[in-house]
């Protein structure tokens, strides 16, 4: 088991290695909250809706844990390019290991960016209905990093060159990211925008994380964190059996 602690805090150093990374990891994010939010924020008010930056700052922490955490599995690729992967693989240590700890590991550094953009909404004017729900918040956040740190680790271990996984990266991450609710309610919507909806795991973990944030919920806390724990169960073991088959 120590070989699952030595990778996740290998990818840990490795993301606080680069202040570059960390700094560049909120430009996105900060974009969209000053664009979009302080944009919309009339509209959604003349709507009856309320804020746009309250109910758009849970949208964005899901957004930027998903994509840091989808996008930790190129280290898989990375690694294979310079020669690190074949010293990790011909260890004597189960791969089912060396996967977990390389997951939880780009999970860890997504939780850690969601907590910076959690900061960084509440300077733009975000407050959660009370802060002992920043806690179990955090519950959909650990939830969201696992399931596609391990989606990552998935595609990481298929492709073989990194243009290839950016291009598959993008073209998942970012319809999950527009069909996930992050920046427009989820009701009344037309029904083929509905059905996408609702088979988007992010959707879930946005709901989650709106809904302990701010008391705005369009399913229920039970069913956003069992299709989470499902879906990441499912990711873990597929995963796993991509990781195995990666050839050195």
């Amino acid at each position: 088991m120590n070989v699952i602690y030595i990778l996740w805090l290998r990818e840990l150093k490795r993301f606080l290695r680069s202040p570059v990374q960390v700094l560049g990891s909120l430009a996105q994010p900060a974009f969209f909250l000053l664009a979009l939010g302080f944009g919309f924020n009339p509209v959604f008010e003349k709507a009856g809706q309320g804020s746009y930056m309250q109910f758009m700052a849970p949208g964005m922490i899901g957004m930027t844990v998903l994509i840091s955490s989808a996008f930790s599995g190129v280290a898989v690729l990375w690694d294979r390019q310079f020669g690190s992967l074949k010293e990790t693989l011909v260890a004597p240590v189960p791969r089912l290991y060396i996967m977990i700890g390389r997951t939880f590991g780009g999970a860890t550094v997504g939780v850690l960016q969601g907590v910076l953009i959690l900061l960084l909404c509440m300077v733009t004017g975000f407050r959660p209905q009370h802060f002992s729900a920043v806690v179990s918040g955090f519950g959909f956040v650990a939830m969201i990093a696992i399931c596609f740190a391990a989606l990552g680790m998935i595609i990481g271990s298929t492709l073989k060159d990194m243009q290839s996984f950016n291009v598959v990266a993008n073209f998942m991450v970012m319809p999950m990211v527009f069909l996930s609710g992050a920046f427009y309610p989820l009701d009344n919507l037309p029904l083929i925008l509905s059905v996408l909806t609702r088979i988007n795991p992010l959707s879930y973990g946005v709901d989650g994380l709106r809904g302990t944030l701010i008391g705005h919920w369009h399913f229920n806390y039970f069913l956003d964190m069992t299709l989470l724990s499902c879906v990441g169960a499912v990711f873990l073991i597929a995963g796993a059996y991509s990781f195995s088959k990666i050839e050195i």
